[in-house]
């Protein structure tokens, strides 16, 4: 049985496991369609988490950033799993205790400003629109590889499956749709992981592969060889970084605080029933996630090998297109991978001088692993499966979250609020429809490429979301001028800086220009700190939180809180 026919026979069934399992969840009230009625336990919220976590950036982009930046790479580890640790320990719990169902509510009413409240759901879908771009570029790129469709095409069936589950479902359907999507995605990445550690290293496990030699008896290493090839084709040392320090500072706190900052995140801590459940679903999604993190790089060294050897031959003489693996031919098609015959000699040759005649899209490198190592059909269908569960896992999370900003937040809670719970529940629903259409367009005009789009959301949510949370939990006194002000300001100069080098002068986004050596990737640091810098100066010139506010907030903290938070 070919590629083909398996992917279409592997997909649909999980198609088919997503769509059963929205049926059966479906939502009967705003309660389920919000938080999934509050009453999901922690080891299958903590699996759900993960899936809505894990995203096409994970599943997808970020081996391929490591396999192509080496060192550099580990920022977004290091960022995206350490900010998991900060809304575990700085933010889950308390925000659970408040039992409200979304950010822009605990952020409404903790500041007693439905200013506050407007802001914040503005902030929600900014972030939420910018993050939904990267998995609807990743649905198009493994359905137009996979099921030999366009890419409009397959964002369209990709809007479609969300839609349904999404719209039927609500929290309640997404929930136990991502605990099935954490199990494909999860078996999909491990399999070709553990495949290659065996055939390249011997080690059954890849983490212990990653730090071992060969299998092939030279006793050389992994990574010795990949840092050999690395500087022999004019490509920077594998094992060593070219980031300046600040930098790496800088987008690995961004993604850190980005994390914790996250809506469709924070909304998952909402969805079990007491507040130390909170903490326990952080857990467990730590250690889900940790299975794919730690997997990762191990798979993008693999790949890495794999694909110089074969574009350029293992004597490195560059090999002849004529000749070329199938998964070479396959990939062209998507426009993913280019050839150049600069020398005219008929033979591909990749590297990172003058010399290199080959464009290949980093987004493709978990995506083609298998194909590159000749690993067995099923394994191929298996990975696609993966990929388009990453995606639409997360897809779900976001435009539920601009679902609820809209119908809960901005009409409920601020335009109309004589609305009926049934009224409400077909606004969320409209909401989620039209989000899906928007969501639609970006995957077919992405912004750039998953990861970095990724990493752009969270540079915004860093500069949002973060700092007024924060506040809002740990200062008492804080009021809605200072928070309004600073998420104004943070989340405008983030933009803003984005903005300029990304799209309106790309040609200055070089490490010479940018403000105190600080990438686009990492300006959310900086974007935070401008948001505490004038919360803090505002709330100085203007009056304290009043007394009933500050007396919330200190319930919110009270130890006392581990037990039931009702949802209201």
């Amino acid at each position: 049985m070919d590629v083909q026919v398996l992917t279409f026979i592997i997909v649909g069934a999980s198609f088919l496991l997503y769509i059963g399992i929205a049926i059966w969840a479906r939502a009967g009230s705003t309660k389920e369609f919000y938080v999934a009625g509050g009453g999901v336990h922690p080891i299958a919220n903590g699996m759900a988490t993960a899936a809505d976590w894990m995203s096409a950036a994970s599943f997808i982009s970020m081996a391929g950033l490591i396999s192509f930046m080496g060192y550099d790479g580990a920022v977004y580890l290091l960022g995206w799993t350490g900010g998991y640790v900060l809304l575990a320990l700085c933010l889950a719990p308390y925000l659970r205790k408040f039992g409200k169902f979304t950010v822009p509510d605990f952020i409404g009413d903790r500041y007693y400003s439905q200013a506050a409240r407007t802001v914040a759901v503005i902030c929600a879908i900014f972030v939420c629109f910018t993050y939904v771009a990267g998995q609807m570029r990743g649905v198009g790129v493994v359905f137009s590889r996979f099921l030999e469709v366009d890419i409009f095409t397959g964002v369209v069936i990709g809007m479609a499956i969300v839609f349904f589950y999404t719209v039927l479902g609500g929290m309640k359907g997404i929930t136990y749709t991502q605990v099935a999507q954490y199990c494909v995605l999860i078996f999909a990445y491990l399999v070709p992981a553990v495949f290659l550690s065996i055939l390249m290293t011997g080690h059954i496990l890849p983490q212990t592969g990653f730090g071992g030699t060969l299998a092939d008896g030279s006793g050389v290493y992994l990574l010795e060889k990949l840092d050999g090839l690395s500087t022999e084709l004019g490509f920077a040392e594998y094992t060593s970084g070219t980031k300046s320090t600040i930098d790496v500072f800088c987008i690995t706190a961004a993604l850190m605080v980005g994390t914790a900052g996250l809506p469709h995140v924070i909304v998952r801590f909402f969805t079990v029933p007491k507040v130390r459940d909170a903490r326990k679903s952080a857990g467990w999604a730590l250690l889900f996630i940790a299975v794919l993190y730690t997997t990762a790089p191990s798979l993008a060294s693999f790949a890495r090998v794999n694909m110089i050897e074969t574009i350029n031959g293992v004597d490195q003489a560059g090999t002849l297109y004529q000749e070329a693996p199938s998964w070479i031919n396959n990939w062209e098609k998507t426009g993913l991978i280019q050839w150049e015959d600069k020398n005219h000699d008929g033979r591909m040759f990749y590297s990172g001088d003058e010399r290199n005649e080959m464009r290949v899209d980093r987004d493709i490198m978990v995506l083609a692993n298998p194909e590159i190592a000749n690993l067995p059909a099923w394994v191929i269908a298996l990975v696609a499966a993966g990929g388009i569960a990453a995606a639409l896992s997360t897809s779900a999370g976001l435009l539920l979250v601009i679902s609820t900003s809209v119908s809960h937040d901005l009409l409920k809670r601020n335009l109309m609020p004589a609305i009926t719970d049934r009224q409400e529940l077909f606004y969320a629903r409209s909401a989620a429809a039209i989000a899906i259409v928007i969501a639609g367009y970006f995957g077919l005009n992405p912004p750039g490429f998953v990861a970095q789009v990724v990493a752009f959301a969270f540079g915004l949510a860093a500069s949002s979301f973060f700092p007024a949370i924060i506040m809002g939990i740990f200062s008492k006194s804080m009021n809605k001028a200072g928070a309004v002000a600073g998420m104004l300001a943070g989340i405008s100069f983030t933009a803003a800086y984005i903005i300029y080098f990304k799209f309106i002068s790309p040609e200055m986004n070089t490490p010479e220009n940018w403000w105190f050596g600080i990438s686009p990737e990492g300006i959310g640091t900086l974007g935070m700190m401008v948001n505490f810098v004038v919360a803090l100066l505002v709330f100085n010139v203007t009056s304290a939180a009043p007394e009933d506010v500050q007396a919330m907030v200190e319930d919110i903290r009270y130890p006392r809180g581990a037990g039931d938070a009702p949802l209201h």
